[in-house]
């Protein structure tokens, strides 16, 4: 479990870099002033400092930017979309012979930088309402609109723009120069520049809470796991994170900091499906609520099919960027076989039952439900919820012993 949290963790933060690594290229490019390697270095931490601060804050403040700035970026690919049909020519869509599988191969594995971070919709789930609803839904939702406009803009850029499409730095900017205008042009590039805002912003959001549970649980320092008063968030991972971000992203480049992520994402998401698989069999889950995935229980298999494949294109040097990940991660589980108490009063529960409870035994309307191995972790989570979901700051007097008591021994 923390080999593949630490190759998961390992390669976001990978990735992670190498975006903003990228978007400091794309503002220099813009304005000319950042190409230097001290400004660029002050316009990186400019921005992971604004990404830090705004996630210190709270996840909400930080999503609600995150929603308003996908609603600008998508106007232009729309506007592509729709402007760009009259210009595409039926003749560079004809379908080539097929390749190589190996060629195919190596070529998808590349393509799994771009997919790399769905899975980060999981980690801040404590952190939202009903999660064990609402992010399955928000990811199948995600997923099936980033598949349908993916297809719809690389068709309309490969029919305006037809062999020339392979050469382009900037493809979907330069068919929409061809296509509709020079101005077109310049807004999908803001566009561009602003999907990497949201993307950055995003990880910001999930990759700390990676480092959090890694202190909670005694795999990482104490300090680690530390949330603040007033705020509720893990700020110490938060800024831990920024730093290390903004150290790869000056030291590295974009073709380096991609190669580090693809292989420890894959191979993350083979222990995945293989827990996925065999939880799901044994029915094995955390609350009485279960999301059930359609055909859930073949989609393992046939991804862990999949990802072989894709596994087989990566090369040596990838390897060998997630074996130390990976060797650094067991010398660490094996030093720590036992891990300390942690942050929400977690200790060895002696064979005792676990606690449980729900918000509807109180009185509210509200499905959500807590285990812990102790009261006091229960308590804890319940105070969180209460501030993310309810808006309450602190349990109400009145409300308090009748939280106390519906705390109770899980049958």
């Amino acid at each position: 479990g923390l080999v593949t949290g630490v190759l998961l963790w390992a390669a976001l933060s990978a990735a992670f870099s190498a975006v903003i690594s990228f978007l400091a290229d794309a503002l220099a490019a813009v304005v000319p002033a950042f190409s230097g390697s001290w400004a660029r270095g002050v316009l990186l931490l400019v921005i992971l400092g604004a990404m830090a601060a705004l996630n210190v804050r709270g996840v909400r403040i930080a999503d609600r930017f995150n929603a308003f700035a996908t609603m600008v970026k998508i106007a232009p690919l729309l506007m592509l979309l729709v402007g760009g049909v009259h210009a595409v020519d039926p003749a560079n869509l004809a379908f080539p012979p097929m390749p190589p599988l190996p060629d195919l191969a190596r070529t998808s594995a590349i393509l799994v930088f771009a997919f790399l971070g769905i899975e980060t919709a999981l980690v801040p789930g404590g952190e939202v309402r009903h999660p064990e609803r609402t992010v399955p839904r928000a990811a199948f939702l995600a997923i099936a609109v980033v598949a349908v406009v993916y297809l719809a803009l690389h068709l309309v850029a490969q029919g305006v723009l037809g062999p020339a499409l392979a050469q382009q730095k900037m493809p979907l900017a330069e068919a929409a120069g061809v296509s509709i205008g020079g101005w077109a042009r310049q807004a999908i590039l803001g566009a561009s520049i602003l999907s990497m805002l949201i993307y950055a912003s995003g990880m910001m959001l999930a990759l700390p809470r990676l480092l959090f549970a890694f202190g909670r649980d005694g795999f990482a320092p104490a300090a680690v796991a530390r949330v603040h008063p007033a705020f509720h968030t893990p700020h110490v991972a938060i800024l831990v994170q920024a730093a290390l971000t903004a150290a790869l992203a000056i030291s590295g480049t974009f073709e380096q900091l991609a190669l580090l992520g693809n292989a420890g994402g894959l191979l993350s998401y083979v222990m995945c499906c293989a827990a996925a698989w065999q939880l799901r069999r044994k029915d094995v889950r955390m609350t009485e609520t279960r999301y059930d995935v359609p055909g859930g229980g073949i989609a393992p298999p046939i991804a862990l099919v999949l990802i072989g494949w894709l596994l087989s294109g990566m090369s040596a040097a990838e390897w060998a960027a997630s074996g130390v990940v990976a060797v650094i991660a067991s010398i660490v589980y094996a030093a720590r076989r036992h891990p300390r108490e942690g942050n929400w009063g977690r200790v060895r529960n002696g064979g005792k039952r676990m606690k449980t409870y729900t918000c509807r035994d109180v009185g509210v309307n509200c499905d959500w439900k807590a285990t812990g191995q102790t009261k006091e972790e229960v308590m804890g989570k319940i105070r969180d919820h209460a501030r993310t979901a309810h808006n309450m700051q602190e349990i109400p007097k009145d409300l308090a012993p009748k939280v106390d008591a519906a705390i109770r021994d899980q049958k």
